[in-house]
């Protein structure tokens, strides 16, 4: 307790400045909590050493005393130390980000997305029922066939839908806009959503996707839907049972779709708002099926067998 109390008072501005920057850039609340909860160990972690003082050699001190987490955590708490300096420095409270300057775990940009096939995908929409289903299938659609995260779903604001050019604007990572063309069935769902919408119990309230009690859809809900969905839609595909399906599989889906359709990597990136290519890598994934396809082709001559 006294350590936490000794961190708040000592870095009061960069907890505040950090805090600030992450709800304008309208990360979800858990993601705030567990980023709030990681600068303040990491704050804990340089007894007193200025933040903006820091190097790239205390970043890594403190992500080797959490080494026994795992290569995932240590990832997520590199990206929490990252967007607390880029917070620090957006109010120029540091001039550098040394967090940048420590790579991510290989083992974790290594590891293959898990992604719903095409046929698949299309297959788990007929399990979207029940009395909002052309909201619930909007945000399906949303996530399959526009790639976007939970949290821009739930941000998405009746403002953003341009439904006479035919697109959405969302607010994703990085504090980035990001305007996407959207697919004529979806924008027919969206109209429809939009005139079915339930009077938020807020007058101000903008949020596109509302919830029977007049509130934004919470993160939560959505999951649930998702979930929901994915529970029968895997009732009746035993093959797939075993599959760990969620909202973000939903956008591994869709990026590995394009990429499989031949879409350049570069228009992927861009539709997935990534901040890096190399994230974007992560979806030139190859499967089993594939992998036989290319060797059936390869041809050994006869001639050569004794």
């Amino acid at each position: 307790m006294t350590l936490k109390y000794e961190t708040e008072e000592g870095y009061a501005n960069e907890l505040r400045a950090f805090n600030l920057w992450m709800q304008q850039a309208g990360y979800t609340d858990a993601t705030q909590r567990e980023y709030k909860r990681e600068a303040n160990a990491y704050l804990q972690s340089l007894h007193g050493l200025s933040a903006a003082e820091a190097g790239k050699m205390n970043v890594i001190e403190f992500l080797v005393s959490k080494r026994d987490t795992g290569d995932r955590a240590r990832n997520r708490t590199l990206s929490a130390l990252r967007s607390f300096y880029a917070a620090l420095i957006d109010f120029e409270l540091a001039a550098r980000n040394p967090a940048l300057e420590v790579k991510k775990s290989k083992t974790e940009k290594n590891k293959n997305p898990v992604y719903l096939e095409e046929e698949d995908l299309v297959a788990s929409l007929a399990y979207i029922e029940g009395r909002y289903r052309n909201r619930n299938m909007a945000i399906f659609l949303l996530m399959g066939y526009c790639g976007l995260r939970v949290g821009e779903v739930h941000r998405l604001n009746r403002k953003d839908f341009k439904g006479a050019r035919g697109t959405i604007e969302v607010f994703g990572k990085g504090r980035k806009w990001n305007e996407i063309p959207v697919p004529e069935l979806l924008m027919n769902y969206l109209t429809e959503v939009e005139r079915e919408r339930i009077a938020p119990y807020r007058e101000k309230e903008d949020a596109f996707f509302v919830s029977q009690k007049g509130k934004r859809l919470s993160i939560r809900q959505i999951q649930k839907i998702a979930s929901e969905t994915f529970h029968a839609f895997q009732e009746h595909h035993p093959k797939l049972a075993d599959m760990k399906l969620s909202c973000h599989k939903l956008r591994h889906s869709f990026a590995t779709m394009l990429l499989k359709n031949g879409v350049d990597i570069r228009v992927v990136k861009e539709l997935m708002g990534h901040a890096s290519i190399e994230t974007t890598m992560i979806y030139t994934h190859v499967n089993d099926d594939q992998k036989k396809l290319a060797m059936s082709t390869v041809t050994i001559p006869a001639s050569i067998v004794s």
